[in-house]
């Protein structure tokens, strides 16, 4: 099923979630995938893109896992760990100049995957994440036009080609180099995993 949702929506993301339970009898699997970057140059980071960009990817992801617990903790246990997934990013690790506030609200993904692995372990809730780098989407698409605007490439393509540069695999990710792992993430494979993030990044950031 399919559903349009404001993510920093608290309201929202509770339909959202009642209409999957209604539908499905029970939520074992979140994912707290939604995330946007407009890049501007450090000192040209206006406070309306900060707040745009931390509350799509912080808030958003805060009730997301908020409502999600809420809704695993009222089912009561099921003999599996339900699990949480968010989705961080190379930019989590390492700060970029053009894309600061994209980098901390990715930080702060990563904190709140901690934080609530510490919370939710009692309640038999796993909170894991992922973090892919370079991945060839229609996000990178739009990146690639904001970056030449702002003056921080000068050819379609050059930014990718410049971000790809160090990646050890020798090439940029595709959507199915991804969801192995995050598979892995939803699956009993991984029950004893909590407040991890994993590195989908072809050898970027060796952290």
């Amino acid at each position: 099923m399919a559903a349009t949702v404001d993510v920093a929506d608290r309201d929202q993301v509770r339909a959202m979630i009642s209409n999957v339970v209604g539908e499905f009898g029970k939520l074992d699997v979140m994912f707290n995938n939604a995330g946007l970057n407009k890049p501007m140059n450090f000192l040209d980071v206006t406070d309306e893109n900060w707040d745009l960009i931390m509350t799509v990817n912080g808030l958003g992801v805060l009730i997301g896992i908020q409502e999600a617990a809420k809704q695993m903790i009222s089912q009561g246990p099921a003999g599996y760990p339900y699990k949480i997934i968010n989705t961080a990013s190379i930019a989590s690790r390492q700060g970029y100049d053009n894309v600061a506030p994209y980098c901390a609200s990715k930080a702060a993904v990563v904190s709140l995957t901690q934080s609530a692995a510490r919370d939710l372990a009692k309640h038999d809730i796993t909170v894991t994440g992922f973090a892919p780098g370079v991945v060839a989407t229609e996000l990178w698409e739009t990146l690639d036009k904001d970056l030449m605007e702002i003056g921080a490439s000068e050819r379609p393509g050059q930014a990718m080609e410049e971000f790809s540069e160090g990646i050890l695999r020798g090439r940029v990710a595709t959507a199915d180099d991804i969801t192995g792992t995050t598979t892995f993430l939803a699956s009993p494979a991984s029950d004893y995993m909590t407040g991890q993030i994993v590195m989908i990044d072809g050898g970027m950031e060796l952290v």
